[in-house]
């Protein structure tokens, strides 16, 4: 693990396995809760098992591994007692949207689709078109995305799926994984509002636009809340692993509710940004902004923990890099995160900008061409480099930042002070800086592994450990280092901004 926040001498209090998966990477980690001879509490993680998520193409369609990540959770649990730690609870956090199906005799019907197939397309503009894009957002509060789960059920309708006709019961995936464990099937609140099909404004399965859609309503359960106690690990698990009893806890599943429920604000309204293959970049309400200018700048308002909100935005992150990097080491050209960075450093600032959010950058291959097509097409120097290129993406990223900062603010009347950023992209220290720079106000990183600490916060929540999400908080932020960054430069990105938002409106 990149940050270990406290030293593990101290009187264990608490203690929990969190199992925190991206889209392309997912990972183990023990956290226990310390309390130290001088009557301080921290929190000490450390990582127990790493392993590959990989899509698989099977046909025209692409689809998750589901079984492999199962395999890899059991590993993970192996290792974590086989080390010596004996965790009371165990918590499971993914991306959203994504859901298997299970039959009346409670097996899964095939794997997973992945959000990226294609069975999607052209479904946004057919639903909009058809009930009206205001009231199809008013309906969920959510940003119309292609991957959302009401479309790719919809395309099952549409195709007369016959898995579709024989599921009894539909889990999303930290769900499925919970129930392949357990038995029990739940349905946790944060990732129920990432399916485009649960009314923010009653908090309940909007099941008329179901109906309409030809989508079974009796497949949904009624979501639980973050820090519920879901039950134990299977006889057949137990036996399998040869591992003490561990009750599972449906935490923050969501992988940004997590995310966000360990940024180390100090309770007075804040703006973050979780920063991974996605950038999302919103800031924490009470209830959802479900006005007509929030669906006009495309946020969204997803659950969080506590019964929150989360107004925020869905920005094409890291993956641009990613798949950059992809090519380059599929052509036999491999660098590191760390050299590619290194180059970007020493390219030329400022020269040429993207954005992000174009729906070319959307599918993999071929990146570094699109890239360089959206440049030509913009009439700006195409990026030659490799340096150029990740420079390109990197200010592109942080000038985007800038743009959602100042549309939360529109939406909520509210200014703030600086951007807090958590998650994996904090480790590329160059965007960071270029994102301070952007935003021309401060910006607080860490901790790194946001998602997998909100994670286990929410199992001392529900195991009594923590009071509450605002002592959880106060703990990550005794725990964990924070790298502030200063804005610099301001008239020279003034003027990329101003450059930035031409593209936009071209």
């Amino acid at each position: 693990m990149s940050e270990k926040l406290a030293a593990p001498g101290g009187r264990t209090a608490a203690s929990a396995l969190a199992f925190d998966m991206g889209a392309s990477s997912g990972r183990a980690y023990v956290g226990e809760l310390k309390e130290t001879p001088d009557g301080r509490r921290q929190l000490y993680v450390a990582e127990m098992h790493r392993f590959d998520n990989d899509a698989v193409r099977v046909g025209k369609h692409l689809h998750w591994d589901i079984l492999r990540l199962l395999q890899d959770i059991k590993r993970g649990i192996r290792k974590t007692f086989q080390a010596g730690y004996a965790p009371a609870t165990l918590g499971i956090d993914t991306w959203g949207v994504d859901f298997g199906l299970i039959d009346d005799n409670g097996e899964l019907l095939g794997n997973p689709y992945h959000y990226r197939d294609p069975q999607t397309e052209g479904l946004i503009e057919e639903l909009a078109g058809r009930f009206g894009a205001d009231a199809l957002f008013a309906a969920s509060g959510l940003q119309f995305m292609p991957f959302n789960t009401i479309y790719q059920l919809y395309a099952m309708s549409k195709a007369r799926s016959p898995k579709l006709a024989a599921a009894r019961t539909l889990l999303l995936t930290p769900d499925l994984l919970s129930y392949l464990l357990t038995g029990i099937p739940t349905c946790e609140f944060t990732m129920a509002t990432t399916t485009q099909l649960f009314d923010p404004r009653t908090r309940t399965w909007n099941k008329p636009l179901m109906r309409e859609l030809g989508i079974p309503e009796g497949m949904f359960l009624e979501p639980v809340a973050p820090g519920t106690r879901i039950g134990r690990l299977s006889d057949e698990v137990l036996e399998e692993l040869r591992v003490p009893s561990l009750e599972t806890v449906a935490v923050g599943s969501h992988d940004t509710a997590s995310a966000i429920a360990a940024v180390p604000a100090a309770g007075e309204p804040f703006a973050y940004l979780v920063c991974g293959t996605w950038s999302l970049l919103g800031t924490e309400l009470a209830e959802p902004v479900l006005a007509p200018e929030t669906l006009a700048l495309s946020f969204s308002n997803e659950g969080g923990v506590d019964g929150t909100y989360q107004l925020l935005k869905n920005i094409m992150g890291l993956w641009i890099l990613q798949e950059c990097k992809r090519e380059w080491e599929e052509a036999g050209e491999p660098h590191s995160h760390a050299e590619l960075v290194g180059l970007a450093e020493a390219a030329a600032p400022l020269r040429s900008f993207i954005d992000p959010d174009d729906a070319r950058f959307y599918a993999p291959s071929g990146m570094t061409d699109k890239i360089r097509a959206y440049c030509r097409e913009t009439g700006q120097p195409e990026p030659g480099t490799k340096g150029e290129l990740v420079r390109c993406i990197l200010e592109s990223l942080a000038l985007r930042y800038r743009q959602a900062l100042e549309q939360a603010e529109r939406l909520t009347g509210r200014r703030f002070g600086g951007l807090h950023m958590v998650g994996g992209g904090i480790q590329n220290r160059l965007l960071c800086r270029l994102s301070a720079s952007a935003i021309g106000r401060p910006v607080w990183a860490g901790p790194a592994e946001a998602s997998a600490i909100g994670n286990l916060l929410m199992q001392f929540i529900a195991q009594g450990a923590c009071e509450d999400l605002a002592e959880a908080r106060r703990l990550v932020a005794a725990s964990f280092p924070v790298d502030a960054y200063a804005p610099s430069e301001a008239e020279a990105w003034e003027q990329a901004y101003g450059r930035f938002m031409k593209l936009q409106r071209s």
